[in-house]
Order: structure tokens, then C-alpha cells, then sequence
């Protein structure tokens, strides 16, 4: 038996992919509503998070953040069997995941986090990344059962809050990049581009083959070997800001980008290579008036 806690858009698709491998489930959430269509599939809807645990050999949770995890978690307790783990995949803080994983740990219960990178079709579809970090051993017992659920599973190390802290860089990596499509297209507007077809510029120009260049080129901090100098981006960023000005256009993340240029050329990199504006984020980095 299988209970899962919290029916959301993740975690009651996650239940339809077990049952359709024929895993007795036992779910809860706390809106019933959102988890009485799981009694469709088979699914054992439940009153209370405790009654839900009850006979679970696992218990997965799909919370909101933090304090819910915790929250649902004490209320399930009383129905916790022996040897029982707790999977929980809800995106949480490191600082908590860490203590919330030693509270466990305490109380002689195991506790994987297992955060992941999906959408609702991947959990029904079982693709999409999952990540986990901790005590190896344990996630060796899990990892078989964890495979099942997704289309990669990634053990990031023992330190517990490891997959939150890599769920926490993948998340913001994702946020940075739909900022930069709305800036992309509040610029195309300005320049009267339709959405349409300033989009059609990803048919030909794939900006996401560069990605491991520029990595390479950030993380071996070869700045001084220029592929587009920070001083030639920065006059580009002037074009871009000035065109979406004279159609009264607001910008978001463009101008924070041009004054991140703007310290890096008064500190006299303007004839580096513009990726060097991540330079005072890299280990070691002193952050000097003109050091390359």
C-alpha cells in the first residue's frame, strides 16, 4: 500500500500513473473534492492524513511549501506503520528540508526528499526529472520504486537538503527565462513585430545550443578572450532599451541587465567578453576595481 497526501495537479496524476501499474493507493487532500476523482481510478480517498498512512508502506507527500509538509505530516503520524518512508516531493526551503530530515531522523522514521521537475502530464506519463539527496543507503532501498515515477532519477549527495537547493537553481533558471520572453516580446512589440512571428526566430536562432559554451566560458572565468565584448553588449542593450522607449514601452529585466554592464565597464572589463558580468558570483572572486 502506497498513501499519497495532497491531490494537486502533481500529486493526484502521480496516483493515476500507479494505478495504472495496479498500486493499491490511498490518497488524501485537504480539499476532499479535489481528491474524490481519484476514486475513479481505484484510489482509496481518505478522511484524514492518519487515516491515509494507515497500512502504507510509503508515504508521499505533494504539498504547497514548508510549513504544509510539516503540518500534514504530524497529523498523518498516527498512523504510521513501522519501517514506514516518507517520500515527500514538494519544492521546500534547504534550511527546512535539512531539519525536517533530522526531526525524522530523531524519531526514527526515514524521510527522502525527492523534489522534481515535471508538469502534470510527466507525473501521469512518469517522465520529467526527479531529484534526492541523503542518506545514500536509504535512497538505494527507494530507488527502483522512485524510477517508476519518472522519466530520470538524479542523486545529487547525502546532504539532505541538496535537491532542494538544485530545485531551487532549476526553478530559477526557468523564471529567468520566461522574464526574458517577456521582455523578448515587449521589444517586438515596440518594433511592431507581431508575437507570432518574432517567435518564429527560434526556428533558425537556437540560443540554448550556446548554453554549455558559456558555462564553460563563466565557470573557467576566461573573460580576457572575448567572443562579444561587455562594452559592444552593453551599446546593443542601449538600442534595445531606447527602441521599447520610444514606443513607451516598459521593460523588466533588460535595464537590471544594462546596469549590471555598466558597473562591470566602470571597474574597466568593457573590453572583456560580456559573460563577465557573472564573475563576482564565482568562487573566489574578490570583486577588485580591475581584476580580470
Amino acid at each position: 500500500m502506497i498513501a499519497f497526501l495532497g491531490m494537486g495537479l502533481l500529486g493526484s496524476n502521480f496516483v493515476r500513473a500507479l494505478r495504472k501499474r495496479g498500486e493499491a493507493v490511498q490518497v488524501w487532500n485537504r480539499s476532499q473534492a479535489k481528491a474524490q476523482p481519484l476514486a475513479e481510478v481505484g484510489a482509496v480517498v481518505c478522511a484524514d492524513p492518519a487515516q491515509a498512512a494507515r497500512g502504507a508502506r510509503r508515504i508521499h507527500v505533494v504539498l504547497s511549501d514548508d510549513a504544509a509538509v510539516d503540518d500534514v505530516l504530524e497529523r498523518a503520524r498516527p498512523g504510521f506503520e513501522p519501517g514506514v518512508i516518507l517520500v515527500d516531493h514538494t519544492t521546500t526551503s534547504p534550511s527546512g528540508t535539512r531539519a525536517r530530515a533530522q526531526r525524522w531522523a530523531e524519531r526514527g522514521v526515514a524521510f527522502q526528499h525527492a523534489p522534481v521537475f515535471m508538469g502534470p502530464q510527466n507525473a501521469l506519463e512518469s517522465t520529467g526529472v526527479m531529484l534526492a539527496s541523503g542518506d545514500r543507503a536509504r535512497f538505494a532501498e527507494l530507488e527502483s520504486e522512485l524510477a517508476k515515477l519518472t522519466g530520470k532519477l538524479v542523486y545529487l549527495g547525502a546532504e539532505p537538503e541538496r535537491a532542494a537547493s538544485f530545485k531551487l537553481l532549476g526553478n530559477s533558471f526557468l523564471m529567468f527565462m520566461t522574464a526574458g520572453f517577456a521582455d523578448f516580446f515587449a521589444l517586438a512589440k515596440a518594433l511592431g513585430i507581431e508575437a507570432s512571428d518574432a517567435g518564429s526566430l527560434f526556428k533558425f536562432f537556437n540560443p540554448g545550443a550556446t548554453l554549455p559554451a558559456r558555462l564553460d566560458r563563466v565557470l573557467s572565468a576566461k573573460f580576457s578572450e572575448p567572443s562579444w565584448e561587455l562594452a559592444m553588449a552593453r551599446k546593443d542593450a542601449r538600442l534595445m532599451i531606447e527602441a521599447a522607449a520610444e514606443s513607451g514601452t516598459a521593460l523588466a529585466v533588460l535595464p537590471a541587465i544594462a546596469q549590471a554592464m555598466d558597473r562591470f565597464i566602470e571597474r574597466g572589463h568593457g573590453h572583456d567578453d560580456w559573460t563577465v558580468i557573472a564573475k563576482d558570483a564565482l568562487p573566489g572572486s574578490s570583486g577588485g576595481a580591475s581584476s580580470k
